[in-house]
């Protein structure tokens, strides 16, 4: 039996944006809980770089990964990236969709359209693309994990991002349903809500400026920036939790990695199964207490 730190032993791993921030913690968290991982992110140089690092942050992790170059909103480079993964490696066990941008800042009707909808084809398409390209070998083994990266744009407006908050708000929904679709091959597809990051997508907020994404947003993002943001640890541990056996039955689920005891989810397989906890939804007006609006 593993060691109980080695809670991924023998299972291989594909993580797209994995070349910095979180996507990086989080392939460094599998190497250290046994896995293999497949990295990737369209930059060679620091895909590479990335590589050396994981390469040194455990014993033998150097023979356990592969990265690549790769666009994830590319139907073939996600293609050749699973084909390289089975060739490496013979098998899939979990994917992480971490690949993301802020895109387009500013007024739906003043940014270039192309930003904008280079977002959505990032964040969207290039989850869907992922997912797309292994099925095929997940369900020809009847097992699997999907890990989606969510965000603060699932859960609430964010004027002047509108493209990231869409998109992230679809991958969400996109989870939820393909957690029932796969059921029946015992894949589970959850989301992860991170939690305030000090990465790359905060110093995208800073450098567009308050005129582009708001006074507020960007004061409290620069609040975030002085006092630290949540550790990358934290969300990464959650990753290695949806990725491990002891998940295995929580499907369909947008878990944030700050404010929720996932830990003692699998106690609550039932009513996590059985109810809508953790799920986007409509709220009506008895939801709060209003006494109108009902029929």
């Amino acid at each position: 039996m593993a060691a109980p730190d080695l809670v991924l032993a023998g299972r291989v791993a594909i993580i797209s944006g994995a070349s910095e921030g979180l996507g990086l913690a989080i392939a460094e968290a599998y190497l250290r809980a046994g896995a293999s991982v497949v990295l990737f992110a369209r930059r060679a140089a620091r895909v590479d770089e990335a590589a050396r690092q994981l390469a040194r942050c455990a014993d033998g992790a150097a023979a356990r990964v592969l990265a690549l170059s790769a666009d994830v909103a590319s139907a073939d480079d996600t293609k050749r990236v699973v084909a390289a993964a089975l060739e490496r490696f013979g098998k899939i066990d979990i994917l992480v969709n971490n690949a993301g941008v802020h895109g387009a800042k500013g007024s739906l009707d003043a940014v270039a359209w192309e930003d904008w909808a280079s977002a959505v084809s990032v964040n969207l398409l290039g989850s869907a693309l992922l997912v797309r390209a292994a099925l095929p070998h997940l369900k020809s083994r009847r097992y699997g994990k999907i890990i989606q990266l969510s965000g603060g744009g699932a859960t609430k407006p964010m004027p002047g991002m509108s493209a990231y908050a869409a998109s992230k708000a679809a991958v969400v929904r996109l989870a939820e349903t393909l957690a029932v679709e796969l059921a029946p091959w015992h894949i589970d597809v959850n989301c992860i809500a991170p939690g305030a990051l000090n990465t790359r997508l905060l110093d995208d907020v800073l450098e567009a400026g308050a005129q582009a994404v708001g006074q507020a947003a960007h004061e409290a993002a620069q609040r975030q920036k002085d006092r630290g943001g949540v550790p990358l640890e934290v969300p990464a541990k959650l990753a290695v939790f949806l990725a491990s056996p002891r998940s295995d039955g929580i499907t369909g689920k947008l878990i944030a990695a700050v404010w929720d005891d996932w830990e003692s989810f699998p106690e609550h397989l039932r009513e996590l199964r059985e109810s809508d906890v953790y799920t986007l939804r409509r709220i009506v007006a008895r939801d709060r207490g209003f006494a109108w609006g009902d029929k």
